[in-house]
């Protein structure tokens, strides 16, 4: 299995999440002209494209190559679904709206560990997650007359990036990143693929009259919109790839804070580029998610430490 190296990996989680956060940007930018399935498949070719020239000449023929082909699909499927969600709520939200339903996954794995892995969770744990899930609700506001049932999209979101997280580090932990980013894609191209057709195919006028993003198949490409789809391929290669090396070479745990600068970059590019400024429910609410999510990776690094030293004695 290979060392943890910390410092490096969250060097590639920050500078992966600042990419990340900027494509995200161009995505609510490019999607008036492009449709959820459109975008998906054009930046998915491209990101194919990259890795076929990267994987010949660059890393050689082997390293794209799944070691088990079954992790890697089940990873893609769960990081597809969650990338659905996340941007088909994009062009409806504000992106720090978006970002901070996302961003509840660490509240997720916490949970999802305890069921699927039998990992013990505490009270104060739990408490934490009520915590992380009650800052959700400030920024949603479902109480009030702007609630948008569109907003728990990205919550939905952050229930399948929290399995993708799991995946990678529980069962992908020895996959190359181009592997991992080459599974991402393929599965693009195959579901951007399916939905064009089915649009296409369908055309469900009313729908699409309401909600083009989501229920439009192909639309006419202009060159500036072409142009930001690479720019968003290149820009999601390479903080996949980065993201992947990252969970890889440490623990999720210690991970976890620098994870939430992703809120820090959305928000930024939210107000530079739409001038969408968050009130003050929202930032309580952001800082909430963060405070639990960072306590919840403390206390799991925590008891991984002490299990640690438990076995370390059992074994003297």
């Amino acid at each position: 299995m290979p060392e943890d190296r910390p410092a490096l990996a969250a060097t590639l989680m920050v500078g992966a999440l600042c990419m990340l956060s900027l494509q995200d940007s161009l995505v609510k930018l490019a999607s008036a002209d492009v449709s959820l399935w459109q975008f998906q498949t054009l930046r998915a070719v491209c990101n194919l494209t990259m890795l076929f020239v990267l994987s010949r000449f660059i890393w050689g023929n082997a390293s794209a190559y799944p070691k088990r082909f079954w992790t890697v699909a089940l990873r893609s499927c769960f990081l597809i679904g969650a990338m659905l969600c996340f941007f088909g709520a994009i062009p409806f939200l504000s992106l720090s709206e978006v970002a901070a339903g996302l961003y509840v996954f660490p509240l997720f794995v916490a949970v999802l560990s305890a069921l699927f892995l039998g990992e013990h969770v505490g009270p104060r744990r739990i408490m934490a997650v009520v915590t992380g899930f009650a800052g959700t609700l400030l920024i949603l506001k479902p109480a009030s007359a702007s609630f948008q049932w569109v907003s728990l999209v990205p919550v939905m979101a952050g229930l399948f990036y929290a399995a993708t997280v799991l995946t990678t580090r529980k069962l992908c932990r020895e996959e190359s990143p181009a592997t991992l980013a080459l599974g991402v894609s393929v599965a693009f191209v195959t579901v951007g693929g399916l939905g064009l057709i089915v649009m296409e195919t369908v055309k469900p006028a009313a729908l699409a009259a309401s909600w083009p993003y989501l229920f439009v198949g192909w639309n006419p490409l202009r060159l500036e919109t072409a142009a930001i789809i690479l720019v968003c391929s290149m820009l999601n290669l390479a903080a996949n790839i980065g993201l992947a090396r990252a969970y890889q070479s440490a623990e999720s745990s210690w991970l976890a804070p620098f994870d939430y600068s992703y809120l820090i970059f959305a928000t930024f590019w939210g107000v530079v580029m739409w001038g969408d400024v968050p009130d003050l429910l929202s930032f309580t609410g952001m800082a909430m998610i963060a405070g639990s999510g960072c306590y919840v990776a403390w206390r799991e690094r925590r008891e991984s430490r002490l299990r640690q030293v438990d076995l370390n004695r059992a074994l003297r």
